[in-house]
């Protein structure tokens, strides 16, 4: 079955067209390295200077969020129920899909996702680490 990719061209192309007002929807991809996303985070922010007013996540175990369809409609009717304007989205996945002091103890690294230790975050760049 070929991917039916229609609605994350909508959300591309929306997100290409730059700031065109508030509210702003923000788009992040999560995954356990830079080339599988397995979650992704999508706010709303209402006005300049204000907190995320709603966020909703989704998440895959099975396939890549970016590719899954239902995931993407799911994304584009939450945007558009909320009236955003523009949305702001990076170009790759932003780091590990878990969470620090929820999913694994704060100031460590995630166990399920040891890629992430040695990547700088959210390009997905090698670093090297050093011990003192």
């Amino acid at each position: 079955m070929a991917f039916d990719d229609r609605y994350a061209r909508a959300l591309i192309k929306k997100a290409r067209r730059g700031f065109s007002g508030y509210p702003v929807a923000t788009i992040a991809y999560y995954g356990p390295d830079d080339s599988r996303a397995t979650k992704v985070a999508v706010g709303i922010i209402m006005a300049e200077g204000e907190d995320t007013a709603d966020l909703q996540r989704w998440s895959s175990e099975r396939e890549d969020v970016r590719r899954d369809a239902g995931i993407q409609r799911a994304i584009l009717t939450f945007i558009r129920a909320q009236g955003a304007q523009s949305i702001a989205m990076g170009d790759g996945i932003l780091g590990c899909a878990h969470e620090e002091g929820i999913d694994y103890p704060d100031g460590t690294v995630c166990p399920q996702c040891p890629f992430w230790a040695s990547h700088d975050r959210p390009l997905g760049k090698l670093v090297r680490r050093t011990t003192s």
